[in-house]
Formats: structure tokens, C-alpha cells, sequence
């Protein structure tokens, strides 16, 4: 054999191995783990219970006079499907001296439960929703005027948002409009039925299980 031939057989067999160790190479290599899970989405489903604080108000402006502390508890249970939440909630709150205006003076109101439906959105950890239900509300006698006996049944009206964290827990905070339709009041001027409103502006936290 020719030095030539020579040289071309060994350069092809050179290129021969060459190309198998490549290809073993090839078959042997792994691709990076790439995968990513992503963190599950926050749940509202579920009981809770928790307590808040605010303003009651006769005006919209929570500065106006009249106004008193609210303060109580909560507790609820939420039905999440998808970003859809349906629930329910009971509120029990005491008003201070919270003042609204009837004919001839001024009536206190002391405490106040609630029976709220709610209803709304969620954006992972930020639930915005919507309530309505029933008040009952314990009024006493002011200035110039004598009150009702019991409590008097009444209609709520609101809004919120809540924001969810780790354990368990949530921030709110939530606006109610209140109107309890003829309480009854008795003045140097006679009795008098009048249509209560009032406006309430609370800040809570809950802790869900």
C-alpha cells in the first residue's frame, strides 16, 4: 500500500472515531431541568373569624360630628369557585356614642348585629367584593329625647377589600351604610318617627382555619 493510501486510511478511521465518540456523546448528555412549578394560588375557601375598629358617622365625612368608635367581632365562612367568592358573614359591634339627629334632639346608638351576604372578586391574595343584609340595632335616649324600646331591625349596604398573607391571616377594610326605617322617639314635642342613617368606615383583621 501506497503512503498515500496509507495516509488516507488513517485519516478516515481518525474521523470514524472521532464521529462515534461525538455521537456517544450526544446520547449520553442530559438536558438541564428546566421545569417550574408554579406556587398554588391563595385560597379563600373556608371558616373565619376575626375582629375590627372604625368610625361610626351620621354623615358620609367620618370627621363630622355626631361620630363614635365601633368596635367588635366577625366570623364568616367563604365559598371560592375560581375567582368567584360567595359567603356569609355575622358582625356584633358596639358604637360608643354615635349620634344621629331625630325631630326635637339627638339619639344614641349603642350596639348593632349584622347578618351580611358577600359576594366578589379575587385577584390572588386581593379579594374585592360587595354586602348587603340585615341590622339589628340597640338605641338609647340623647339630647332632648327619649328612645325606643329593644332593637330596631334595619338594611345594610356595602363595600370592601380584603388582602390575604401567610397563616391564615387578612387585613380589610370595609364601608357599611346603615338605615333603620321609623324608630320612635318622644320629645317635650310629642313622639316622633324618623328613618335612621348612618355611615360606618372599620378596618379588621381576620385569621381563616
Amino acid at each position: 500500500m501506497s503512503l498515500s493510501a496509507k495516509s488516507i486510511l488513517f485519516a478516515a478511521l481518525t474521523f470514524a472515531a472521532a464521529t462515534t465518540a461525538s455521537a456517544a456523546d450526544y446520547t449520553n448528555y442530559q438536558a438541564p431541568d428546566n421545569s417550574y412549578e408554579r406556587p398554588a394560588a391563595f385560597q379563600w375557601s373556608g371558616a373565619y373569624f376575626g375582629a375590627h375598629g372604625g368610625i361610626a358617622s351620621p354623615k358620609l365625612n367620618p370627621f363630622a360630628s355626631g361620630r363614635g368608635f365601633a368596635a367588635g367581632v366577625q366570623a364568616g365562612y367563604n365559598f371560592q369557585v375560581g375567582a368567584g367568592i360567595v359567603g356569609a358573614e355575622l358582625e356584633g359591634s358596639y358604637l360608643g356614642n354615635n349620634e344621629v339627629r331625630v325631630p326635637n334632639g339627638r339619639l344614641e346608638e349603642r350596639f348593632r348585629g349584622a347578618a351580611k351576604a358577600k359576594a366578589g372578586l379575587t385577584f390572588d391574595r386581593t379579594f374585592v367584593y360587595g354586602t348587603a343584609g340585615l341590622t339589628m340595632t340597640k338605641f338609647e335616649g340623647g339630647k332632648g329625647v327619649s328612645g325606643p324600646s329593644g332593637w330596631k331591625q334595619g338594611y345594610l349596604l356595602g363595600a370592601g377589600v380584603e388582602q390575604g398573607f401567610g397563616g391564615g391571616l387578612s387585613a380589610k377594610i370595609e364601608y357599611n351604610y346603615v338605615t333603620t326605617n321609623d324608630v320612635t322617639t318622644y320629645s317635650a314635642g310629642g313622639k316622633s318617627k324618623t328613618d335612621v342613617h348612618d355611615h360606618v368606615i372599620k378596618a379588621g383583621l381576620n385569621y381563616r382555619f
